[in-house]
Protein backbone atom coordinates (compact mmCIF):
# COMPACT_ATOMS: atom_id res chain seq x y z
CA UNK A 1 0.00 0.00 0.00
CA UNK A 2 1.18 3.63 -0.92
CA UNK A 3 0.10 6.54 1.13
CA UNK A 4 0.54 10.23 -0.47
CA UNK A 5 0.39 13.20 2.14
CA UNK A 6 0.07 16.20 0.31
CA UNK A 7 1.10 19.70 2.00
CA UNK A 8 1.82 23.08 0.99
CA UNK A 9 -1.50 24.91 0.08
CA UNK A 10 -2.89 27.62 1.19
CA UNK A 11 -4.56 31.38 0.06
CA UNK A 12 -2.39 33.59 -1.89
CA UNK A 13 -3.02 36.81 -3.96
CA UNK A 14 -2.76 36.42 -8.00
CA UNK A 15 0.59 37.21 -9.40
CA UNK A 16 2.03 34.99 -6.23
CA UNK A 17 3.78 31.87 -5.80
CA UNK A 18 2.86 28.12 -3.95
CA UNK A 19 5.12 25.07 -3.97
CA UNK A 20 3.06 22.17 -2.96
CA UNK A 21 4.86 18.71 -1.46
CA UNK A 22 3.61 15.34 -2.23
CA UNK A 23 5.29 12.14 0.52
CA UNK A 24 4.83 9.55 -0.40
CA UNK A 25 5.30 5.83 1.73
CA UNK A 26 4.75 2.71 1.12
CA UNK A 27 6.29 1.47 -2.37
CA UNK A 28 10.26 2.30 -3.76
CA UNK A 29 9.47 6.11 -4.59
CA UNK A 30 11.65 5.78 -7.63
CA UNK A 31 9.51 3.27 -9.39
CA UNK A 32 6.69 5.65 -9.23
CA UNK A 33 5.47 8.06 -11.74
CA UNK A 34 3.68 10.69 -10.13
CA UNK A 35 1.06 13.62 -11.11
CA UNK A 36 -0.82 16.31 -9.97
CA UNK A 37 -4.25 16.60 -10.91
CA UNK A 38 -6.71 19.70 -9.43
CA UNK A 39 -10.07 19.81 -8.79
CA UNK A 40 -12.27 23.00 -8.91
CA UNK A 41 -16.04 23.30 -7.61
CA UNK A 42 -18.17 21.81 -9.63
CA UNK A 43 -15.97 20.93 -12.09
CA UNK A 44 -14.37 17.37 -13.34
CA UNK A 45 -10.93 16.86 -11.95
CA UNK A 46 -8.21 17.38 -14.66
CA UNK A 47 -4.62 17.34 -14.90
CA UNK A 48 -1.89 19.68 -14.34
CA UNK A 49 1.63 17.83 -14.30
CA UNK A 50 3.05 14.45 -14.88
CA UNK A 51 6.24 13.07 -13.99
CA UNK A 52 8.10 9.67 -15.46
CA UNK A 53 9.28 7.26 -12.66
CA UNK A 54 12.25 6.39 -15.44
CA UNK A 55 13.53 8.82 -17.57
CA UNK A 56 12.48 12.18 -15.83
CA UNK A 57 9.71 13.06 -18.85
CA UNK A 58 7.43 16.10 -17.63
CA UNK A 59 4.18 16.97 -18.67
CA UNK A 60 1.64 20.09 -18.30
CA UNK A 61 -1.79 20.90 -18.79
CA UNK A 62 -1.64 23.53 -21.66
CA UNK A 63 -3.10 26.07 -18.86
CA UNK A 64 0.05 25.57 -16.30
CA UNK A 65 2.55 25.12 -18.74
CA UNK A 66 5.67 27.88 -18.30
CA UNK A 67 4.51 29.21 -14.46
CA UNK A 68 4.59 25.53 -13.23
CA UNK A 69 7.35 23.21 -12.64
CA UNK A 70 6.67 19.33 -11.35
CA UNK A 71 9.86 18.14 -9.76
CA UNK A 72 11.15 14.88 -7.58
CA UNK A 73 13.86 14.30 -5.00
CA UNK A 74 14.14 10.44 -4.42
CA UNK A 75 16.17 10.94 -1.63
CA UNK A 76 13.26 12.51 0.21
CA UNK A 77 10.31 10.32 -1.64
CA UNK A 78 8.85 13.80 -2.00
CA UNK A 79 7.81 14.85 -5.35
CA UNK A 80 6.92 19.01 -6.12
CA UNK A 81 4.63 21.15 -7.75
CA UNK A 82 6.29 24.80 -7.95
CA UNK A 83 3.23 27.26 -8.61
CA UNK A 84 4.12 30.40 -10.30
CA UNK A 85 2.27 33.30 -11.49
CA UNK A 86 -1.11 32.11 -10.28
CA UNK A 87 -3.85 33.10 -11.52
CA UNK A 88 -7.43 32.73 -9.84
CA UNK A 89 -8.52 30.08 -12.46
CA UNK A 90 -6.19 28.13 -10.68
CA UNK A 91 -8.22 28.12 -7.36
CA UNK A 92 -8.71 24.19 -6.70
CA UNK A 93 -8.35 21.22 -4.44
CA UNK A 94 -4.54 20.08 -6.26
CA UNK A 95 -4.19 15.89 -5.57
CA UNK A 96 -0.83 14.21 -5.69
CA UNK A 97 -1.35 10.84 -7.31
CA UNK A 98 1.47 7.79 -8.50
CA UNK A 99 1.34 4.65 -10.04
CA UNK A 100 4.26 2.19 -10.10
CA UNK A 101 5.83 1.77 -13.27
CA UNK A 102 5.03 4.08 -16.78
CA UNK A 103 1.21 5.73 -17.20
CA UNK A 104 -0.06 7.97 -19.73
CA UNK A 105 0.51 11.28 -17.36
CA UNK A 106 -2.97 12.74 -18.52
CA UNK A 107 -5.22 9.60 -17.91
CA UNK A 108 -6.77 10.02 -14.28
CA UNK A 109 -8.12 6.82 -14.76
CA UNK A 110 -4.89 5.00 -14.55
CA UNK A 111 -3.24 5.99 -11.45
CA UNK A 112 -3.65 3.57 -8.20
CA UNK A 113 -2.53 5.78 -5.42
CA UNK A 114 -4.25 9.20 -4.73
CA UNK A 115 -3.71 11.68 -1.43
CA UNK A 116 -5.85 13.59 -0.07
CA UNK A 117 -6.00 16.61 -1.84
CA UNK A 118 -4.93 20.48 -0.67
CA UNK A 119 -6.60 23.60 -0.98
CA UNK A 120 -5.19 26.31 -3.53
CA UNK A 121 -7.14 29.66 -3.37
CA UNK A 122 -5.73 32.29 -5.34
CA UNK A 123 -7.86 35.95 -5.20
CA UNK A 124 -7.87 38.74 -7.63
Amino acid sequence: QVQLVESGGGSVQAGGSLRLSCATSGRIFSSLSMGWFRQAPGKEREFVAGLSYSNGYTSYADSVKGRFTISRDNAKNTVYLQMNSLKPEDTAVYYCAGKAGWVRAKSRNEYDYWGQGTQVTVSS
